[in-house]
């Protein structure tokens, strides 16, 4: 039996996955009575998927289609697997996917991936396959970017993750200590779970309310190698934790979260930038980045592990080199707080300030709901195949909020809110 084959569910609290997976249904996704899901999962995270399929099935749910992948096979095809088949994703699937959402269906991602699972593959075809797959989803994506349904992601202490979070510690303890943190940090560790979602996404309510009656033009990051003036889009909209989707369902698509977030303007960013957490994407740990923009595009880029992976997602098309959000978290977020290096964006996005790469979410306009394609560029926001954040923030960078006439208000200094 091999370590990927072996069952380190005794290691996690049964009661605690519960919870998690209550909250994915009645938190992440509010899912409604005779709705449809379509879930994506690996293999590994099959206990938490198993239970949030059963809280699903009790809150109503029409029909929950699982998509499973592995790990294993993952790695199979990069070893074995012909050259040409890099260029190619399974269309077919994303085509039904975005179907299924255009009927009413929700989504949602259990992750915990390993990090470094192709940190040993040929980067070439790495970023072929990941080109060919951001392609490929682009229908079901849209329906996502676009906030058309609700969806969630939340994730599952898988054991090649555990160790790199934990490398020191035995298998089961790793998975243990992993499980933990994400209960921790999903706030599912009390025992009013769904209670303590409802008090968090007041105060994200409160931090987003007082950026929009601000209605910066700007906003200007500085600290070590960082001097990064990041314009907004015309129209913006801040937003963070629950959120309206336009079918009507109020969600959280990230469990967890501690962000506020909104759309910057794609032709108006300037200065350089260096990361302040690796970024883990498909598999492939990209760390110390920095890069310069000009006139909003990404015309210098460096990173110290990972670099060629990172040349290839900005060449994925025009829209890979320009933003497509910004997020502020407070240095003392309880992730952050933690000191733990989760090697995982949707945990290491909530210890940091943030900023992607790609594609723009048109949820973050004033009735974004309403607007065309046409009009969401017209106002600056960002369109592309990928949507890749990293991180920025820490207890050494200070953001101003800048004015249309040039003035500067405080809004975070050394990491935290003024």
């Amino acid at each position: 039996m091999t370590t990927h084959q072996r069952d380190f569910s005794a290691s996690i609290d049964p009661v605690k996955l519960d919870r998690l997976a209550q909250v994915a249904i009645k938190v992440g996704l509010q899912l409604q009575p005779g709705q449809d899901l379509v879930l994506t999962s690996s293999i590994a995270a099959l206990p938490l998927t198993r239970k949030i399929i059963e809280q699903a099935y009790k809150a109503g749910a029409g029909l929950v289609t699982p998509i499973f992948s592995d790990d294993e096979i993952t790695l199979t095809r990069f070893r074995h697997g012909q050259d040409a088949g890099f260029d190619r994703a399974a269309g077919w699937l994303y085509e039904g996917m975005a179907k299924a959402y255009g009927d009413g269906a929700a989504r949602l991602a259990v992750r915990g991936d390993d990090p470094s699972l192709l940190s040993g593959q040929d980067p070439q075809k790495v970023a072929r396959a990941n080109k060919a797959a951001s392609i490929a989803s682009k229908p079901a994506m849209e329906k996502i970017t676009g906030f058309d349904i609700n969806w969630t992601i939340l994730a599952y202490p898988e054991l090649a993750w555990a160790k790199q979070v934990f490398p020191g510690e035995n298998d089961d303890v790793a998975v243990a200590k992993l499980a933990n943190a994400i209960f921790a940090a999903s706030r599912v560790d009390g025992d009013d779970p769904i209670g303590a979602w409802k008090a968090h996404n007041a105060e994200l309510s409160k931090r987003s309310a007082w950026l929009n009656g601000h209605n910066f033009h700007a906003l200007r990051f500085t600290g070590p190698g960082t001097d990064l003036t990041v314009g907004l889009a015309d129209g913006h909209e801040w937003m963070g934790g629950a959120s309206t989707a336009k079918n009507g369902v109020i969600c959280n698509p990230n469990i967890p979260t501690e962000e506020v977030f909104t759309t910057p303007h794609a032709r108006r960013v300037s200065g350089h930038v260096s990361s302040t957490k690796p970024l883990s994407y498909q598999g492939t740990l990209i760390d110390e980045i920095s890069v310069r923009f000009e006139e909003g595009r990404i015309v210098e880029a460096r990173a110290a592990k990972g670099e060629d992976v990172l040349q290839k997602v900005l060449d994925t098309d025009e829209g890979a080199r320009r933003l497509g959000e910004v997020a502020l978290v407070p240095n003392s977020s309880p992730i952050s707080k933690s000191g733990i290096l989760f090697y995982n964006t949707l945990f290491d996005e909530n210890a940091s300030c943030h900023i992607a790469l790609g594609q723009c979410y048109s949820k973050c306009f004033v009735g974004g709901a309403e607007l065309t394609q046409e009009e969401i560029a017209a106002r600056g926001g960002n369109k592309s195949f990928i949507h890749i954040d990293w991180m920025i923030g820490s207890g050494e960078v200070d953001i101003d909020g800048v004015n249309a006439d040039g003035s500067t208000v405080p809004v975070m200094r050394r990491g935290e809110w003024v």
